[in-house]
């Protein structure tokens, strides 16, 4: 099987790229030309919200990983790039887009950012190639915004006045399983033209998962909640405190009021593994990046 990742330097592409290759060539998509180092990986630059230029042909099953997030316009940007992305599968003939979307109930108080996703879904599946998409929450591992932002305020921050979004149930899932469900829809009959909920083995707030890594790093922080605090604000306070610009926080935020979890089980029934504790995942993401890469091997 041939599969091409278009956003294959980013913290989910980066991840499975390695694993697809074990089982074809893989055709690395991203702005700048760039790939991990792995036999049977050939890079392609290639700039979605332009064109593709060709990326897709002879590919199998595309992996669709990229988002605008942090851009001024990211729905409008996300909106052509998907557009893009349809039709040049449709003319290259591919057999499947795989779609990382996120999760959250279509309301109206839904944030733009989540919003964006599910138009992006909808937008990929107006063309005529089938879409598989799995729509996540938090992803914990190296890289990820969201977590490594919870990490920083550990570190941090002994005391935090925080929003009243720390309360907001969500469904964390470990990097590792969610690579493993995007390998394994590729290709997958069942899988075709769904759209199925992701998450890991626990339903957790975002208070839960900063006092879990306070343990980790033997850190007790205090928590007091502020529901005066806004996104806006929220994301100020973030940019100063943590590694995330407030362009990129300020999205996020808005979507961390909206209860991300995931609604029902099919995933599970095609794809059937042990799933990875909360508190397993991050201990394995705050691994320092050389020994993760030994242990890796």
């Amino acid at each position: 099987m041939r599969t091409a990742v278009i956003g294959a330097t980013g913290f989910v592409g980066s991840a499975l790229v390695p694993v697809l290759a074990r089982r074809g060539e893989v055709i690395a998509v991203s702005r700048r030309g760039t790939a991990p180092d792995v036999p049977g990986v050939r890079a392609v630059a290639a700039d979605v919200t332009d064109s593709l230029r060709g990326a897709l042909e002879g590919v199998d099953v595309a992996y669709y990983l990229v988002h605008s997030l942090g851009s001024r316009n990211f729905s409008g940007l996300d909106r052509r790039a998907a557009e893009n992305v349809a039709a040049e599968a449709e003319r290259a003939g591919v057999s499947q887009i795989v779609y990382l979307g996120g999760l959250g109930d279509d309301q109206p108080q839904l944030s733009a950012h989540l919003r964006s996703r599910i138009e992006t879904a909808a937008v990929l599946a107006s063309g005529a190639v089938p879409v598989t998409t799995l729509r996540a929450a938090v992803i914990v591992g190296p890289g990820s915004a969201a977590f490594e932002t919870i990490v920083a305020l550990v570190d941090r921050l002994p005391v935090m006045v925080a929003p009243r979004w720390l309360s907001t149930p969500t469904q964390p899932i470990a990097l590792d399983d969610m690579v493993r469900y995007l390998d394994g829809v590729a290709g997958s009959p069942e899988a075709l033209g769904e759209s199925f909920d992701v998450g890991g083995p626990e339903t957790l707030t975002y208070g839960d998962m900063i006092k879990r890594i306070g343990r980790i790093r033997g850190r007790r922080p205090l928590i007091l909640e502020l529901p005066v605090l806004t996104p806006r604000l929220s994301s100020y306070w973030l940019h100063l405190v943590t590694p995330v610009r407030a362009a990129v926080a300020r999205p996020l935020i808005e979507g961390l009021r909206n209860p991300t979890v995931a609604h029902d089980d099919r995933i599970r029934r095609l794809l059937s593994f042990p799933l990875t504790s909360f508190c397993d995942a991050a201990r394995d993401a705050l691994v320092p990046a050389p020994e993760r890469r030994l242990v890796a091997r």
